[in-house]
């Protein structure tokens, strides 16, 4: 019985620190998943991926989004995050979050998904960093942001599907 009860010990002594695992970590990965890490869902990059203006201004006949406005309020929600965490005062802004889905022009579209390509890796940097009470404090929103640009990228990844855009 005593070696049973030993060698129980030494195995879980192995495998416990292999499933632990930060809430920093934990939170990167989730903010990588959702940026770019292909895992259960797509990703923005690749939700993004290969798509022209015209393709990302398309609408439907109702008041959907197109890729272009969905990606603007990504670019707005995670740029007013990455703000916050570094200490920078967010811009002004009026708690209408319809303006955050705005139109972009042919000319502004690769330089929307570059940049919020780089606010995201801005963001999983900064959430590195995070650690003790201010990690505690940020925690939950990182989480939510996660979230938040898989469900927007699940969108946009319908509407290619819709069109035959997709894969």
């Amino acid at each position: 019985m005593k070696t049973l009860f030993s060698f129980a010990i030494i195995f879980l002594a192995g495998v416990i620190p292999t499933f632990s695992q930060t809430t920093n970590d934990f939170l990167v990965k989730q903010l990588e998943y959702s940026h770019s890490s292909e895992n259960w869902f797509a990703p923005i990059n690749v939700a993004t991926e290969g798509i022209n203006a015209t393709q990302a201004n398309w609408h439907d006949e109702s008041e959907n989004h197109s890729i272009a406005q969905l990606v603007s309020h990504l670019v707005f929600w995670n740029d007013r995050l990455l703000q916050a965490i570094k200490g920078n005062p967010a811009p002004q802004f009026e708690g209408d979050n319809e303006e955050t889905f705005s139109e972009i022009s042919e000319d502004e579209w690769t330089n929307m998904v570059e940049k919020l390509d780089q606010i995201m890796n801005e963001i999983e940097v900064e959430t590195k960093k995070l650690e003790g009470k201010q990690l505690e404090g940020w925690s939950e929103t990182l989480a939510n942001i996660a979230a938040h640009n898989a469900y927007h990228t699940g969108q946009i990844v319908y509407i290619r599907k819709q069109n035959n855009w997709w894969r």
